[in-house]
């Protein structure tokens, strides 16, 4: 298991914090699915997902149905993906995933939080070439599985990991094989409970724990806003 596995050992207990929160992200997340892909889960595979991993964190049927209905309405909020870039304290690189129906609020907001706890928004690309995008998938382990077998199908596909994880297969791959590892997935019948893209540094900067304290203030902040759905980092 290399980098990959750490990373997500890193974030697993950090991701999105509190329950309301992570319910109020996944159905902005449903949200934008469905005005991209449309509202049947059958022909919109990245809503079909989102479907998926919104019940494996156990959010209610009714949020996900009224976030598939919001989408549709003539009156919905037109949601969109930005992303922010910029150094925290002691050099630490730092990329911000949104989803915002007001760029302009957001981004003052997340220049303020950089400004608060001595940092600096940047350039759309400034750190971006610092970490790999990668797709993940949090798949159930089937009885019988060749675990080798499986990695030896999903090579061609992209495959940069597989391992398993509290007895759930986890799937690691470069982002642009999303589409063909899910694809596969669901044709041989794998139950996907969750999905992610992750953005993995090439490497990290160790820093003292009184350093690594004033920097998670950063990203707790960012963390907190309504408008951030992920926080990626390269510290240690």
């Amino acid at each position: 298991m290399g980098r990959a596995f750490e990373f997500r050992k890193a974030r697993k207990l950090k991701r999105w914090g509190n329950m309301a929160r992570t319910f109020t992200k996944l159905g902005k997340e449903i949200e934008i699915a469905v005005k991209s892909g449309g509202a049947d889960p059958s022909g919109n595979p990245r809503l079909r997902l989102l479907i998926q991993t919104a019940r494996s964190e156990n959010m209610p049927k009714d949020n996900i149905e009224r976030a598939i209905k919001r989408a549709v309405s003539k009156d919905s909020t037109d949601y969109k993906d930005v992303v922010y870039e910029g150094y925290g304290p002691y050099g630490i690189a730092v990329v911000v995933e949104t989803a915002t129906d007001n760029p302009t609020r957001t981004v003052a907001n997340v220049r303020s939080y950089f400004n608060r706890y001595s940092g600096s928004l940047g350039t759309t690309g400034m750190t971006d070439f610092l970490f790999d995008r990668k797709c993940t998938f949090k798949v159930a382990m089937k009885e019988g599985l060749d675990l080798e077998e499986l990695e030896l199908e999903l090579i061609d596909y992209g495959l940069d990991e597989i391992f398993v994880d509290e007895g759930e297969i986890m799937i690691y791959a470069e982002f642009q094989s999303f589409g063909p590892i899910q694809k596969y997935l669901e044709e041989n019948k794998f139950e996907i409970r969750s999905f992610a893209f992750e953005r993995i540094p090439h490497e990290t900067k160790e820093l003292t724990p009184e350093q690594q304290a004033e920097v998670d203030k950063l990203l707790e902040r960012l963390e907190e806003d309504d408008d951030v759905t992920n926080v990626f980092h390269n510290m240690r």
